[in-house]
């Protein structure tokens, strides 16, 4: 064999490196031992001892149940992987459970999503008034106590023809008030049965009435209601009729419906309030910038609605809060209603409202001062652009797993305002190389994208998981996260 080249079969594999024994529970150090190292120190004198220590704890008592079984390696308990592991920690300990996403579902204003984004000039509002004291309840002009309410009231009289208007924290508890102030005590409601709305989170119409203390008065049927069912329906027991815009779904076919302006006659002539739940609530015409038309509070007010209800988070563009606007003494009997101090809007978003409502005095601005707006009129061919210089640089990310496609595709305005009417754009479709497994894969891809340090949301469909990129106003914000994508994917 002397001379002759060794046979693969004849080649000694090389030795294996010897195993080390794993970590003892003896071998970690004692809390105070641990926060005396001077990486941890360092900590303490950041975080302060109550925090690093109750991470210190935690952390030993998970590496002491590893060491029990006999998992924990060795290199886990050197002074310097220990510093580590606390760090982390304590920065995860301290991470916001809130925080910025990425929205490219397609849906403009998502309610999982905080719907309306707020302006700068909303923000910067916020920044000014909230860093020292300010005139929340205090009249400068008298030097006595103030009402939160003045804040927007004229605005929203201005704004909407109304002649007074008071907010609360959100549109339902804004409907919530108005039927518990003007129908309380187990009076009657006459509301039409197409018009039982319910909306996300179970709030439903039946369930608000009694809520209120109001009885619920159904007229009609699903699909047709006359103005003589609400007539047919009153008693000397009914307090109040009621219009619910349903904005989060759509009746077709054989339909009637009785409109605001008819109703008022019907209600004055048994002098009763009429009060008009709008939802969205928007402020503008949104068929001049092509979009689908909404009812407007100023229409419902000149037609001689007593109470107007609406919310400020979804195509109004502001922070969440109930609107109600209307007829003088309508809205004194709200505001002298006992629940209406339990559902008043606080500081932050008062101050946020303020500043989206006078964006409204300047209309001709508006599509470029107000978020939501901008966005909702964003060109499908400009959005189609910016998915074609996103391509190839998601391609290189994703590849060879993954391949991305340029698609044009079909948005919503709001999950739960406008959902039925689509709003043309163009994305990213990413779908897996090898069809086996293609949902396992894509789920696995959604959730590399929602642990990203800016979580990118999109929406599988069709094998394909999709990125709507209506809302993405800033590419590098996208695409400085894609060496961190394809590391969480390698």
């Amino acid at each position: 064999m002397i001379g002759q080249s060794a046979t693969p079969s004849m080649i000694c594999p090389p030795p294996s490196p010897p195993t080390l024994p794993a970590a003892r529970p003896q071998d970690l150090p004692a809390v105070d031992r641990l926060l005396r190292q001077p990486p941890v120190a360092a900590l303490v004198q950041q975080h302060g001892h109550s925090l690093v220590a109750d991470q210190a704890r935690g952390l030993l008592d998970g590496l002491r149940r590893q060491a029990l079984d006999g998992s924990l390696p060795p290199a886990a308990v050197q002074p310097d992987s220990l510093a580590q592991a606390l760090a982390d920690r304590v920065a995860a300990r301290l991470a916001p459970r809130l925080r910025p996403v990425l929205n490219l579902t397609g849906t403009v204003v998502h309610t999982n999503l905080g719907r309306a984004l707020l302006a700068d000039s909303a923000l910067a509002h916020l920044l000014a008034v909230m860093t020292g004291p300010n005139n929340l309840e205090y009249d400068l002009h008298s030097g006595g106590r103030g009402d939160r309410d003045s804040v927007v009231e004229e605005l929203l009289c201005t704004l909407t023809g109304a002649e007074a208007a008071t907010v609360v924290n959100n549109n339902a508890a804004a409907v919530l008030l108005t039927i518990a102030a003007l129908a309380g005590g187990g009076r009657e409601v006459i509301v039409s049965r197409g018009e039982l709305v319910e909306i996300g989170g179970a709030f439903r119409m039946p369930d608000v009435m009694a809520s209120a203390g109001a009885r619920m008065v159904e007229v009609g049927t699903t699909n047709r209601t006359h103005a003589r069912d609400y007539a047919q329906a009153i008693t000397p027991q009914t307090a109040l009729l009621m219009k619910v815009h349903t904005s989060n779904y759509m009746v077709q076919g054989f339909t009637a419906a009785v409109d605001e302006a008819e109703l008022v006659g019907i209600a004055q002539a048994h002098g009763l309030p009429l009060a008009t739940d709008l939802g969205a609530g928007s402020l503008v015409d949104l068929a001049q910038w092509g979009l689908p038309r909404e009812p407007l509070p100023q229409e419902k007010i000149a037609a001689g609605c007593d109470v107007v209800t609406f919310s400020g988070d979804k195509l109004l563009g502001g922070p969440q809060a109930g609107l109600l606007v209307g007829r003088r003494a309508a809205i004194e009997r709200i505001r002298r209603c006992p629940l209406k101090r339990a559902l008043r809007m606080g500081k932050l978003p008062l101050a946020a409202l303020e500043a989206t409502l006078m964006l409204y005095l300047r209309p001709e601005r508006l599509a470029q001062d107000l978020p939501t707006l901008r966005l909702l009129t964003r060109p499908a061919e400009a959005i189609r652009a910016q998915a074609q210089a996103l391509q190839p640089l998601l391609a290189a990310a994703l590849a060879p797993r993954f391949g991305v496609a340029v698609v044009d595709l079909l948005g919503q305005i709001g999950s739960g305002s406008l959902p039925v009417d689509r709003l043309p754009s163009a994305g990213l479709a990413i779908a897996p190389a090898q069809k086996k497994a293609a949902g396992r894969a894509l789920d696995g891809l959604a959730t590399a994208l929602r642990g990203l340090p800016l979580p990118v949301i999109g929406r599988i469909h069709d094998d394909r998981l999709l990125l709507d990129l209506r809302c993405l106003d800033d590419s590098a914000a996208f695409t400085a996260q894609l060496p961190a994508l394809q590391a969480a994917l390698a």
